[in-house]
């Protein structure tokens, strides 16, 4: 409800802002608006009041509006009139106000009012008479004919509009008003119009007035005081009959006051009447010009109002006007007729015999429209029962006249080429079909004329095409009658007199039937209804044959029971029946009358029609049937000598006497060879030429012995084939090939036919025999005949059907004994597939013909000839019983079936496909492996035909292995293979391969994959696809069972991938095989992949990474591998199978499979592998291969190591990916450390700090398969595992969860080792425990530290050194005083000496440590670790400056930490300068710092000079010159006593060589130095 309110409150919006509008004076944008207030009042229920007042006088101001354009106004008038739905008293009053007595309205105004007055008829009325008083007064003043116009369209509207009030005043809502008052006005207002306009009206106005007219005299009519002068109204109305542009019009009104007249019940005076049919046919009639169609329906609407009102005058009018000659009166009648009898007006029913009469009138005009409307009426009549048994049979055979007759008028006019006469002929005959086709002839008194009657139609050829509908009449009728007798006693009798008209005799009436029968075969309805009949008129025949047909007849009918059936079939069941009626009625005298009615019906059909065919035979059969052989042999004798009277006389009389022959072979044999022996051909054959009668010649001899030797009785006709039958057909034959009595060879196309067909009927003959001892002699003889034929055909044309017939001859003649070698079978089999297969494309050679029907002929003998060698084929193949023998046969398609030229490859597949379809007998092995990978793949062929073929074939090859299969699904699918889009192909082939592939001989699988592989090769994209399709769906399904067969399989795929690399498609067809063998068999595939030689060339990488991609058996394969690997590492050494392995394993992870399950094993066996192959060299034995070298390129000799840790690296790679691992410090790096021996060990540990701890299950598997590696017997292997776990050993979560308390005792033990490597990794295992294990540090802390400080000792291996620097830095931390106090004194010696070694990292960690050692001195080594601060105190000053910055800011460190050692804290305040950002420079602070450790301790500045002397000849230039520059410094501070003591010569000679120094600071530095000496020396009067 309130989205009513919505739309209503939406539509008033729309109205007011439209209104506003209103007030513009744009005429453009008010016709637009009018036209939408129209459309918006007309759909709106419910409008504003105020809204509706507005709309009233903007609409009546603008209707009025001189000044505005007409269209508006009538706009404007039209949303007034619609207002009136919403408010109709103030649309009245609004319109009223304008219109008053004697004043000329707006002509808006009245048309306003008249359009009220139609729309609005009940609240019209009570205003009718004050608008018509008004409008009186208002006539004489409208002297502009635009007016009076208007004022006759009012007068019609208000006309209107009281005359529905005068008849339906009930329905109005008021009390009933005066209506003669109203029509009294309307009186006046007629006459005045009708007296004063009508006679000086042009004709537009005169138009108005007949508009006029019609509603007005109606509405008079009611009235019987006016009633006259209405009438005499009406002759002035049809004297307006002149212009086809009003005549409608006119025609209207008077409908409307015929109307009136049967409603009034009014009589028409004759005269008036008359004149009234007179104008109203001339509406129809009109001639030359058509009439106008509305005008036309409109008199015919008024002829049915007359027909009503008075049917005998219009009848007898009729009947006078049809009498004339004239084309256009008699058809406008006899359609008004059918048009009348159509409306079933009760009281024509009187006049049937009048109508009757009136149609036999018109039956002799030869009018094409007069006989389609004489057609068509009586078709109505038909159906209305309007045919009486006395007159109507006239009627019914003027139907079957007219179509008999069109047929012979259509006959002439093909002649003369008139193609509009055809028109018209053929429209009278589809006229007459239809008035057939709806006879009903059960109504009322039809049976009485139709029977029997109808029959005389039946025989006579000229009716053929109406048995449709003449079958079904009948059977309708007989039926009917049928019924009557079973629901009475007594019949009522169908038979009445037939007068004139002659029956047909019941051979007459059998003789056509059965021949019309034939066509049931087809599907024409006129063959079913010929059999329908035999069926319920066997009395009519005869009545001996009622028992019989009522069995037979229903078995008959079966076979066509919802289609078609085969004609061969159909035609023999027909021949049957009449040989099993003929036998049951036993009349002799009957036969011979029905061979005469055979004979002489020879003349109604076409001698290529069905019927014409099927006539010769059943003529032949009842010859057969007949038992007076005298008669029998007359007859023989006169088809031979006159066979014209048969039409084709070589078909018919080898059909009549190949039938006769069933039953009479001798007479037949005998005449013949009284014939043969009478007529001399060459003679008589002129004689027929002068004579002008056709007679036989050798050759229709010849087919007239094959028919009879096709229908003779088989065991008379083997004892007298050689010598009566073939032995005179070969004379025949070479006397035809004969020249002046020499034999040549005849190419007469015709006589090769006869020939042909000859001995293909003799060949069935023998064979139908089914004698196993028969031996033909003649055999080969025939067949080379039929083989000399085919070759002699051209091998660029197809024109003759000679090659077809010979081959259907063959193939007969190969299944007759004695059978032929297997040599012979394949020559004959080769010879015709030559001959036929290479032929020019089908439209080349239909391009040879002339015409369209050449070409149609080319055609039907390519389809033949085609067909007849696939039945040969598929005759000779089958016939044997050797499976090798049959393979041999059918391979002589093989390379047919693969052609280049895809025509070719057409024909093959159709053949092959007739081959292997239906219902194949094959020997019990013939192998169809090979076969169906042949022909598989071409279901992706480019033709159509040829992919529907090769699925045919496919299913038929499987079939005949008694393999039941999904036949429905199978061929909806083939169906699909129409489609022109290829993947839609692709498609449906897999979906075939994957139900077919499982019926596959596993043994078979080979071949099949074999065939599938080279077509991989060979074929095009498409089928080259289809074929990895099939091979992949095989394995898929059988890859199971390919176990013993594996070897020689991956052997086949092996030997076609070098061309198969060159197809990328195919190749990865190839891939994926080998993957989904490898999913059934993966330990073979594998084993079989490995003994490939290293390195693995690319063909063999791409297969390893064709098994990682296939999901299913990724797995399996990773496991494989890693058993290998496994295996080949059993004794801690690497041999090329291991390697092998790995290089395996690459290719396989680089493509990206998980090794998330296996990576723990994998990792630690590639380890191992690495270490195992450390320095080791490819064996020379590896590869085989050779290949050519490159200009410039050298040989490349594989690094078993360089393999390894590649395959490691592609490991970690992946493990990355999955976060098992991490990116390693050393990046790249890493993997050239780890496969050299001397940098191996930092590449596993750099390995080992790359992997994930927080994995911890990973790293733990890992170190449980690691762990026997700290004991292996190779060197390099316990290297590797010690630094990998020397690593390790810092992680906590490692201690925790793993078992490194062994390892631990392991590590101490290596530390001992002689290899220092192994030693250096040990010692920092045992470092690493600090951070990993703090508390077996201190539990186990004088095992590790006697076997860290023991590395301090190996000097000779700074990085054993260096190592245990960092460790016992590490265990240290961990360590109290009290823990260290026995080891403190020697650790911190140790530490000393390593403060100025060459290694920044020793020197850096020996640093640390001793800062460290800080911690720990205690009470008891307080002291001495003082002093060895004062000799050490020049080493850390000194190294402030060191090269490396880490150490100077460990000396830094160290120094804040050991000044209080000394008591030195005042120096605190230099040491701070050492924390700025930009370090002091050392002149600078040495002396800052000397001055106040000379004020401090004089003791130790003079030990600092005193080991400064050693630092003079250091390696670092820094540490030179920061030596000079502290000496410079202390000499500076020194007191008096202390300078006395230097030994001035030794430094001076020091520092004059340090002048010359290589280093410009020092240089510097020394000078200055010195000339702080002299200086020195100087102020205390020293003489240096």
């Amino acid at each position: 409800m309130a989205h009513g309110m919505e739309d209503s409150t939406e539509v008033f919006g729309d109205i007011n802002l439209t209104l506003g509008m209103l007030n513009k004076e744009d005429h453009v944008s008010k016709e637009d608006i009018y036209s939408h207030l129209t459309s918006v009042i007309q759909n709106t229920d419910i409008l504003d009041e105020a809204i509706v007042q507005r709309l009233i006088y903007y609409a009546s101001k603008d209707m009025r509006d001189e000044n505005i354009p007409r269209e508006i106004r009538m706009l404007a008038g039209e949303v007034l009139v619609s207002l009136a739905a919403h408010d109709f008293n103030s649309v009245m009053y609004e319109v009223q106000s304008n219109f008053r007595i004697l004043e000329l309205p707006n002509e808006f105004v009245v048309l306003s009012l008249a359009e009220l007055a139609t729309s609005y008829v009940s609240q019209s009325i009570p205003f009718m008479m004050m608008t018509l008083l008004t409008m009186q007064t208002m006539l004489r003043l409208a002297e502009d004919e635009n007016m009076r116009g208007t004022f006759c369209i009012a007068l019609e509207k208000f006309s209107k509009a009281i005359y529905k009030y005068v008849n339906h005043w009930r329905d109005f809502p008021y009390p009933r008003l005066d209506a003669n008052r109203l029509s009294d006005k309307i009186f006046m207002l007629f006459r005045y119009i009708m007296e004063k306009w009508a006679p000086l009206a042009s004709p537009m106005h005169t138009l108005h007035i007949i508009k006029a007219h019609g509603p007005t005299v109606s509405l008079l009519l009611h009235r019987e005081d006016i009633c006259d002068y209405a009438l005499n109204q009406v002759p002035w109305l049809l004297s307006q009959y002149k212009d086809k542009e009003i005549d409608f019009h006119v025609t209207q009104s008077l409908k409307q006051i015929l109307t009136a007249t049967v409603l009034y019940d009014i009589g028409l005076p004759r005269s008036l009447r008359k004149s009234i049919f007179i104008h109203l046919l001339q509406q129809i009639c009109r001639v030359p010009e058509a009439p106008v169609k509305e005008n036309e329906i409109e008199a015919s609407t008024c002829f049915l109002i007359l027909a009503h009102s008075n049917p005998a005058d219009l009848l007898e009018f009729f009947d006078e006007q049809i009498r004339n000659n004239k084309e256009a009166t008699r058809t406008g009648i006899l359609t008004l007729l059918k048009s009348i009898i159509n409306a079933e007006e009760p009281r024509l029913r009187d006049h049937i015999t009048s109508i009757e009469r009136t149609v036999q009138l018109v039956m002799a005009d030869l009018s094409i429209k007069v006989r389609n409307s004489t057609l068509l009426l009586i078709q109505t009549m038909c159906e209305k029962c309007y045919i009486e048994a006395r007159e109507g049979w006239p009627l019914i055979n003027y139907v079957f006249s007219q179509f008999a007759m069109s047929n012979r008028n259509l006959e002439k006019l093909m002649k003369t080429n008139s193609h509009e006469g055809e028109k018209r002929e053929k429209s009278v005959q589809e006229t007459s079909l239809e008035v057939l086709k709806t006879l009903d002839p059960l109504v009322i008194g039809m049976p009485e004329v139709l029977w029997p009657r109808i029959l005389t139609f039946v025989v006579p050829a000229e009716y053929t095409e109406t048995l449709d509908h003449l079958f079904s009449i009948v059977r309708i009728l007989v039926m009917a009658e049928e019924r009557k007798k079973q629901s009475a006693k007594e019949s009522t009798a169908l038979v009445i007199s037939t007068g004139s008209v002659k029956l047909p005799s019941p051979q007459q009436l059998l003789a056509r039937l059965l021949v019309i029968s034939m066509l049931a075969s087809l599907g024409q309805l006129r063959g079913a209804g010929a059999i329908g009949l035999l069926k319920i008129l066997p009395e009519m025949i005869h009545p001996k044959l009622v028992d019989l047909w009522k069995t037979r007849l229903p078995e008959l009918l079966q076979p066509l029971e919802g289609k078609n059936t085969s004609i061969v079939l159909w035609e023999t069941m027909l021949l049957q029946l009449l040989k099993e009626s003929l036998w049951k009625i036993s009349d002799t005298a009957w036969t011979i009358q029905l061979s005469r009615d055979f004979t002489q019906q020879m003349g109604s059909y076409n001698n290529t029609s069905i019927e014409k065919k099927f006539l010769w035979k059943a003529l032949g059969t009842t010859l057969a049937s007949c038992q007076d052989t005298n008669f029998v042999s007359s007859q023989i004798k006169e088809f031979l000598f006159a066979p014209h009277q048969l039409g084709d006389q070589r078909q018919g009389i080898t059909s009549v006497l190949g039938h006769c022959a069933e039953n009479h072979l001798d007479i037949v044999l005998k005449v013949l060879k009284t014939f043969q022996n009478q007529e001399k051909f060459f003679m008589n054959r002129c004689k027929s030429i002068f004579s002008g009668k056709k007679s036989l010649i050798k050759t229709d001899i010849m087919m007239i012995y094959g028919a009879v030797a096709l229908h003779a009785p088989k065991q008379q006709l083997l004892a007298r084939l050689d010598q009566d039958i073939i032995s005179q057909v070969l004379l025949l034959y070479g006397q035809c090939s004969q020249i002046l009595g020499v034999s040549v060879m005849n190419k007469d196309m015709d006589l090769q036919m006869s020939f042909t067909r000859s001995i293909t009927e003799i060949g069935i003959a023998v064979q139908d025999a089914e004698d196993p001892n028969f031996q033909f002699s003649y055999k080969e003889t025939l067949m080379g005949y039929m083989l000399d034929f085919i070759r002699d055909e051209p091998l660029d044309s197809l024109a003759s059907p000679v090659r077809w017939k010979a081959l259907i001859a063959i193939r007969y003649l190969s299944k007759l004994k004695p059978k032929l070698s297997l040599t012979d079978n394949l020559n004959i089999l080769e010879e015709n597939i030559r001959r036929l297969l290479p032929l020019p494309p089908l439209g080349s050679l239909k391009n040879d013909g002339r015409t369209d029907k050449d070409k149609e002929h080319i055609k039907f003998l390519y389809e033949r000839s085609m067909d007849a060698l696939g039945k040969l084929l598929r005759t000779m193949i089958w016939d044997s019983v050797k499976a090798e023998d049959c393979q041999e046969m059918f391979n002589l398609l093989r390379m047919w079936l693969v052609s280049q030229k895809e025509w070719e490859r057409e024909r093959a597949f159709q053949i092959t496909a007739k081959v292997l379809t239906n219902d194949i007998e094959a020997p019990d092995d013939f192998k169809i492996g090979s076969l169906l990978g042949l022909l598989a793949p071409h279901c992706c062929d480019t033709l159509p035909t040829i992919r529907q073929a090769a699925a045919s074939s496919v299913i038929g090859l499987l079939c005949m292995k008694g393999i039941h299969l999904e036949m429905e699904r199978l061929q909806g699918l083939q169906e699909g293979l129409e489609s022109d889009d290829v993947q839609v192909q692709i498609k449906i082939s897999s979906k075939i391969a994957k139900i077919i592939s499982k019926f596959i001989p596993s043994e078979e699988i080979q071949m099949f994959l074999e065939e599938t592989l080279d077509g991989l090769e060979s074929l095009n994209p498409a089928c080259a696809t289809a074929c990895g399709i099939w091979m992949i769906a095989a394995l898929k399904e059988q890859g199971v069972a390919l176990e013993d067969q594996l070897l020689e399989i991956l052997s086949t795929i092996y030997r076609h991938m070098p061309v198969l690399r060159q197809k990328e498609e195919s190749f990865q067809f190839v891939l994926e095989a080998i993957s989904q063998i490898a999913s059934f068999h993966m330990e073979a595939v594998v084993v079989n992949l490995l003994q490939k030689p290293l390195p693995f060339d690319r063909d063999t990488k791409t297969l390893w990474k064709a098994l990682a991609e296939n999901p299913a058996s990724s797995g399996k394969l990773m496991r494989a591998l890693v058993n290998k690997l496994g295996t080949g590492l059993e004794d801690d050494v690497a041999g090329i199978d291991a390697i092998s392995v790995a290089c395996a394993i690459q290719e396989v992870v680089s493509w990206g499979t998980l090794v998330t399950r296996l990576y723990p094993e994998l990792f630690t066996l590639l380890l191992k592998l690495v270490s195992c192959t450390l320095g080791q060299k490819m064996p020379t034995s590896v590869s085989h291969r050779r290949r050519v070298m490159q200009q410039g390129e050298r040989q490349q000799i594989p690094d078993p190591c360089r393999l390894s840790t590649a395959t490691l690296k592609c490991l970690q790679a992946q493990a990355m990916r999955e976060g098992l691992a991490k990116e390693s410090d050393e990046g790249d790096n890493l993997w050239t450390l780890l496969s050299s021996p001397g940098t191996h060990h930092i590449g596993v540990c750099a390995l080992a700090r790359s992997m994930a701890v927080w994995q911890h299950g990973v790293i733990l598997d890992i170190m449980e398969q690691l762990l026997s590696s700290l004991t292996s017997s190779s060197e390099y292997y316990r290297i590797t595992g010690t630094a990998f776990f020397s690593e390790l050993m810092k992680e906590p979560i490692l201690w925790k969860h793993g078992n490194l308390r062994d390892v631990l005792s392991l590590m101490d033990q290596s530390a001992w080792d002689s290899n220092a490597i192994l030693r250096q990794m040990a010692i920092r295992g045992l470092g690493n425990t600090a951070s990993g294990a703090p508390h077996k540090v201190k539990k186990h802390k004088q095992i590790i530290l006697e076997s860290v400080i023991r590395g301090l000792y190996h000097l000779a291996r700074t990085e054993v050194v260096c190592e245990s620097l960092k460790a016992l830095k590490k265990i240290l931390e961990l360590l109290t005083d009290r823990d260290v106090s026995f080891y403190f004194k020697e650790i911190v010696l140790q530490t000393r000496t390593f403060f100025e070694d060459e290694q920044d990292d020793v020197r850096l960690t020996a640093i640390f440590l001793f800062e460290d050692m800080a911690s720990l001195t205690g009470r008891r080594w307080k002291i001495f670790f003082a002093e060895e601060i004062k000799k050490s105190l020049i080493s850390f000053l000194l190294h402030l400056w060191d090269p490396n910055p880490k150490i100077g800011a460990a000396c830094r460190d160290v120094l804040i930490i050991c000044i209080p050692f000394l008591g030195l804290q005042e120096l605190y305040g230099v040491l701070d300068h050492l924390l700025d950002n930009d370090l002091p420079r050392a002149r600078d602070f040495y002396r800052q710092f000397c001055v106040k450790l000379a004020k401090k301790n004089q003791e130790i500045l003079w030990i600092l000079h005193t080991h400064s002397f050693t630092f003079f000849t250091s390696s670092w230039e820094m540490i030179r010159s920061a030596a000079v520059k502290l000496t410079d410094a202390i000499v500076l501070n020194l007191t008096s006593q202390y300078v006395e003591l230097l030994d001035r010569e030794q430094l001076t000679t020091r520092l004059q060589e340090l002048r010359q120094d290589p280093c410009i600071s020092v240089q510097r530095a020394a000078e200055a130095a010195l000339q702080t000496l002299l200086r020195r020396c100087k102020d205390i009067s020293i003489t240096v």
